[in-house]
């Protein structure tokens, strides 16, 4: 780009942005006002412009955390030292598009949606042909709508194209450069489908370990496809939640590299995703496991949506609300397997899963306060002062879930199930022992994923993990 002539227009929605803002203001209105899904359909029937207008008035969009092209604003800087005149053009809403513009102090002129013109397309070619003439503008864009603007302008510049855009842009003959900057993978997705977290869904196999029934084939194979079906519902919620949580993550030091909040994967594609893996989850379950199954996916799956959309935002509803989804796993493997659910494994899990919920908030707050943050944590019920007690009631809850084991080596039922029970008291100080270290690790800055997750990976948590599987094999 050397020209200091011809003004430089610069599309925005998947060429400045890494993203689309008619996209982001659509799930910033469905977080903030899920109760009102009719108005969108509304304005959509007084036209695209209105639909816009309505969405970028109604939503919170933070323009100053957006995954910009860093490749494209180095361009644009380059330029304007060459003196040249920056132009930016778009079909987004003038309200969003004034604000971008007056963060990035980069355009000398904005054109952009109003309430009676949807500026895209050959609407958006018509206006700069008024304004410069045919040819007597340079233009930067990614999709098919860019197409007759490109025909248009002297020169055209591609930016991370949509599939078939390169090509249908080449043949028009004025095509300056492709800028590739922004690619996505499989691991991308696999990401965002948050595989590793499927982990978690081993405590499906709870209820059919303390049956002593883990050497049947038939339960294990019901087993197996729970752990699939429960998954594939998980990753449709995973998505979900950060579709919904784009601003939140974009202001979190390392949620903002997540696949959607950077911009490396398509708000679109994430909301034609999820849907399928929660019909193929529910389709799956309703076809091979017991209806009870079903039950059990359907209220992890609403309490999950309660979670993402209000309840991670109250102060101690998210934790008990967090514990609950983990015990639901262990429900939905005593449904699949048409097992007998008992208070102690419910009492028990409870009480651990709560600790663990604690501690994912205590390692949150610390970061904050470590940082000099004093006010309400982005996203959450609570204050970095608030640490200490949630340090004391999650070891107090921690340590509740080793009073209910010691309990259960007492209950007639259990002396049926074990040889010798009187062994499992070996288990306590173990537990005793892993929980202590959980927290001690929590306070010390050491815990950065979800609790979890981390016993699955920590070599510490995996030896416990055994000589507790061992204490309750001797003991049968």
């Amino acid at each position: 780009m050397t020209s200091t002539v011809c003004p430089l227009v610069i599309d925005l929605d998947g060429t400045l942005l890494r993203s689309d803002l008619l996209l982001e203001t659509s799930v910033a209105f469905v977080r903030t006002h899920p109760f009102q899904l009719l108005k969108p359909l509304r304005w959509l029937t007084k036209g695209k412009a209105a639909l816009k207008e309505g969405l970028a008035l109604a939503s919170q969009i933070d323009v100053s955390v957006l995954p910009y092209d860093t490749d494209v604003i180095r361009v644009i800087e380059e330029e304007r030292r060459n003196g040249r005149t920056i132009v930016l053009a778009t079909a987004s809403h003038y309200t969003l598009a004034e604000r971008i513009a007056e963060h990035l102090q980069l355009f000398d002129q904005v054109l952009a949606t109003d309430a009676g013109r949807n500026l895209s397309a050959h609407r958006k070619r018509d206006l700069l042909i008024e304004l410069y003439g045919k040819g007597g503008f340079d233009y930067a864009g990614n999709s098919n709508d860019d197409l007759p603007v490109w025909a248009a302008a002297r020169r055209a510049y591609i930016v991370n194209p949509e599939r078939g855009v390169e090509s249908r842009g080449r043949a028009l003959g004025n095509v300056e450069q492709v800028i590739q900057s922004n690619r996505s993978g499989p691991k991308d997705w696999l990401k965002a489908m948050r595989l590793h977290q499927w982990m978690k869904n081993a405590l499906i196999f709870v209820p059919l370990l303390a049956a002593h029934q883990m050497t049947n084939p038939l339960l294990l194979w019901q087993g197996i496809l729970a752990f699939i079906f429960f998954g594939l519902c998980a990753s449709s919620v995973y998505l979900l939640n950060d579709l919904l949580d784009l601003t939140d993550d974009r202001h979190h030091h390392s949620k903002r590299n997540r696949p959607f909040a950077s911009g490396r994967l398509s708000i679109k594609f994430g909301l034609l995703l999820f849907p399928l893996l929660l019909i193929s989850a529910f389709f799956g379950a309703a076809q091979l496991l017991p209806w009870e199954f079903s039950g059990t996916l359907i209220a992890y799956y609403l309490l999950t949506l309660a979670y993402s959309l209000s309840l991670k935002r109250q102060m101690t509803l998210d934790v008990i609300a967090l514990a609950g989804l983990y015990t639901l796993r262990i429900i939905a493997g005593a449904a699949a397997f048409n097992l007998d659910l008992t208070f102690w494994i419910l009492a028990f899990s409870m009480f651990i899963f709560l600790s663990l919920a604690l501690v994912k908030r205590f390692a949150e707050l610390r970061e904050a306060r470590s940082k000099g943050d004093i006010g309400k944590t982005r996203g959450r019920g609570y204050y970095p002062t608030d640490l200490e007690m949630i340090a004391s009631l999650g070891a107090s809850s921690g340590y509740l879930s080793v009073m209910v084991l010691a309990l259960y080596i007492h209950d007639q039922a259990t002396t049926g199930l074990y040889t010798h029970p009187q062994v499992i008291w070996l288990a306590c100080p173990l537990l005793l022992y892993w929980i202590t270290r959980v927290w001690m690790l929590t306070h010390r800055g050491q815990m950065h994923d979800d609790p979890v997750v981390f016993a699955i990976r920590d070599r510490t948590s995996l030896i416990v993990g055994a000589l507790f599987g061992l204490v309750f094999w001797v003991a049968s």
